[in-house]
Parts: C-alpha cells; sequence; structure tokens
C-alpha cells in the first residue's frame, strides 16, 4: 500500500476531521483530492455576452452560525444563501464578511478580510484560493 509522510500536526487534523466525519484518515484524504479534483474541473468558465462565470459554493463560519453562499467570479459578488442575510448580495468578499459580523456581533469592529473569511463547499479551502483566476 502505498504511504505518504506527514507532519505530526497535519496527523492531529487528519484524526479529528475522520473522528468527526467518522472515516477513516485516508478516507479524509482521499475525499480532498477529490472534491480539488472536481473543483479543478469545474474552474471558472470564461465570461461570455450573456452569461456570467459560473458561481463558486462558498460558506462562513463565525458566532457558531454557518451561513452559506455563492461567490461569483468576475464581478467579485457574494450572494448569500442561507441564515439570516439570506437573498442579499455583496460586492466584494470583505462587504459580506462585515456583515455577518455586524449582524451576529455588532459589538465587535466588523473589519474582516473576505477572501480568508469565506471557505470552498468543495474543498474547505479559503477563498483567497480563487484570487486572481
Amino acid at each position: 500500500m502505498p504511504a505518504i509522510d506527514i507532519d505530526d500536526a497535519t496527523d492531529r487534523y487528519l484524526a479529528f476531521a475522520a473522528g468527526i466525519a467518522g472515516l477513516t484518515k485516508g478516507q479524509v484524504v482521499a475525499r480532498l483530492v477529490a472534491q480539488a479534483q472536481a473543483a479543478a474541473q469545474a474552474s471558472v468558465e470564461p465570461d461570455t455576452v450573456d452569461r456570467e462565470p459560473a458561481a463558486v459554493r462558498i460558506y462562513a463560519d463565525y458566532a457558531g452560525h454557518r451561513t452559506y453562499g455563492a461567490f461569483v467570479p468576475g464581478p467579485g459578488r457574494i450572494d448569500i444563501t442561507s441564515g439570516a442575510l439570506a437573498g442579499r448580495s455583496f460586492r466584494t468578499p470583505s462587504e459580506a464578511a462585515r456583515e455577518i459580523v455586524k449582524h451576529y456581533n455588532p459589538e465587535v469592529s466588523p473589519h474582516r478580510n473576505g477572501w480568508s473569511f469565506f471557505y470552498l463547499v468543495a474543498t474547505g479551502a479559503p477563498l483567497q484560493s480563487l484570487r486572481g483566476r
């Protein structure tokens, strides 16, 4: 059976993820690879006259709440699809992140970098991984 070398921190992370998902560490890695391949195959389509690029499903976890949305490359828009802000659109990831923070915790500064606040549903990677594509 093939083997890979990982550091202790990564092994602990895999063990944690496997425990939560009820999988083996190998199954967690296999799923992550499959999700990354699917995301690469469903990469952003070029703009056409009548169509925006394909939206990418994203989520953010803040103050015990998970908020789902869609990132639309090109314009960089975030459309919130679940939670208290469902149905709202924001011009940038940071604008969306600030509104989520303001909604759930109005006592703190809402300033956030939306590119690191949101994660891709398919891979769990930060939205930042799509920046510049």
